[in-house]
């Protein structure tokens, strides 16, 4: 049931979801959620919580701007005294107001955290299971003290800074580099069927490695094709080098910037061997990059560039993990559910100041919307949902890739082609990501971190989309970088 669907919305609209938790914490046998965003006739049932069977709780997907609510409990209107209200036309109603679509920006990890919900839950058990990210430590970690979890945190720390990059490399593998002077539509050819989604790039007449082609450059140039006025053709694509390319994104660049036309070269963000870890995980996390080139220089000057590996946070964890694994007794806080401790991008809950949503989208959401919203977000997947916010499928970044086979990027309209077509192209590839099922890597709030930090050890898997235990309703994201965040603060 949702009653916020926009039933005459067109495909080419963006669909953005603010999908927000409401609680009922005062007992009740039948217990309904109605507000302004059901026209005030149509009801929300809550269900009790697990473990907690006097708080009642639903999920509601919300369009941005101002909203009231109230519940009906057992046949009597109510409202919560502890959530902020008003008096209306129907009598005392709960207020919220919700942030809008240009708030979808990166949570700055600097911030100070602000002070937990005002709705406060008589069950301890419950308040552990619904505990969001955005607590205070002496609220959120109830299992173990501040000082335990500090030794934690530098426990792991040190580990880091004092192992390199050197063991991340593995025994036997390949790493693929493409020539700046490829055509780009090569280029992405050569990236779907590598089953890749970043490649170093090499300049010849520099002798030297001086940027990364990505997904998001097929994302932004796929925009740039669909695009009315666009001067990058169909024609030119045949042709179109990933140098000339990057100078066009930098000459973009330089005007949004104002800068006063010096010209700027493609930096690498890179780091050497014996690099440690932990520099290493800040480097790709300062530099919001996904994959940071391990480069060897043989001799005295810098050049004779040899490229090694490809580091990424996952590797970094993978050695955590395995070196941590048996050291519980030592690092209580890895037995942690993540649902008790600062980590991720969860559903907000009622009460809770605004802070960055959760973007999501419906299978009927245009292609163009939702690389709009990867690269506004400035996310590597979204979580698509159906009508009850349940899971159903992720989109990544790098399934744009799968629009390299056949040429299928020159022919689809970006407003056209829903998501959910898209989906069927990726199934239909030779090179799809086998069972749409295994890509959506999901976890429960009451899984321990170490189980979180294991799974993200895996090929693959840049986050864990959290979900309520049968229904599958999305109740938050972890990422690779928010476990890092985290552990590194």
């Amino acid at each position: 049931m949702d009653f916020t669907r926009q039933t005459g919305n067109e495909v080419g609209i963006p669909i953005i979801i603010i999908p927000i938790r409401f609680v009922w914490p005062y007992g009740g046998k039948n217990i309904s959620l109605c507000g302004s965003f059901t026209g005030w006739s149509g009801h929300y049932q809550m269900i009790p919580a697990e473990g907690c069977p006097s708080v009642f709780q639903t999920t509601c997907n919300l369009s941005p701007g101002y909203h009231e609510y109230k519940f009906y409990v057992d046949g009597e209107w109510r409202y919560d005294e502890r959530q902020p209200f008003v008096n209306g036309n129907y009598g005392t109603v709960n207020t919220v107001l919700l942030a809008k679509e240009s708030d979808y920006v990166t949570a700055n990890p600097t911030l100070p955290m602000s002070s937990g919900s005002s709705m406060d839950v008589d069950n301890e058990a419950f308040q552990r299971l619904v505990r969001v990210s955005h607590g205070a430590f002496r609220d959120i970690l109830p299992r173990i003290s501040e000082a335990d979890l500090e030794s934690s945190c530098r426990r792991i720390s040190d580990f880091l800074s004092s192992r390199t990059a050197y063991e991340l490399l593995p025994e036997s593998g390949k790493v693929v580099a493409l020539d700046i002077d490829l055509p780009v539509k090569q280029a992405f050819h050569i990236l779907h069927e590598q089953g890749i989604s970043v490649a170093p790039l090499w300049d010849v007449s520099k002798g030297q490695f001086v940027g990364v082609l990505s997904a998001l450059d097929f994302i932004l140039i796929t925009k740039e094709l669909g695009r009315h006025g666009s001067n990058l053709t169909e024609e030119e694509l045949e042709t179109y080098t990933i140098s000339s390319w990057k100078e066009a994104k930098a000459n973009s660049k330089r005007q949004i910037d104002g800068n006063d036309g010096r010209s700027l070269e493609m930096q690498l963000i890179h780091a050497g061997p014996d690099e440690n870890l932990k520099d290493v995980a800040l480097k790709i996390m300062r530099s919001r990059v996904s994959t940071v080139p391990i480069i060897h220089s043989s001799s005295g000057d810098g050049t004779a560039h040899q490229l090694l590996h490809l580091s990424s946070l996952s590797g970094i964890l993978k050695c955590i993990c395995r070196y941590f694994r048996h050291c519980s007794d030592i690092l209580p806080l890895l037995q942690l559910p993540i649902g008790t401790i600062p980590l991720g991008t969860w559903v907000p809950k009622i009460g809770e100041p605004n802070r960055q949503p959760l973007a999501m989208l419906r299978p009927s959401a245009s292609l163009g919307s939702a690389l709009d919203l990867l690269v506004q977000a400035e996310v590597s997947s979204l979580p698509i949902v159906d009508d009850n916010d349940s899971l159903l499928d992720i989109y990544c970044r790098s399934d744009i890739t799968a629009l390299a086979k056949n040429k299928v990027y020159i022919h689809i309209k970006l407003e056209e082609m829903t998501i959910n077509q898209v989906l069927q192209l990726g199934q239909d590839s030779s090179h799809s990501f086998s069972s749409r099922n295994q890509r959506c890597h999901m976890c429960l709030r009451s899984d321990p971190l170490h189980h979180v930090m294991e799974r993200l050890t895996k090929p693959g898997v840049r986050q864990l989309i959290v979900v309520e235990a049968g229904s599958k309703h999305v109740e938050g994201i972890i990422t690779l970088s928010d476990v890092f965040r985290f552990l590194l603060a």
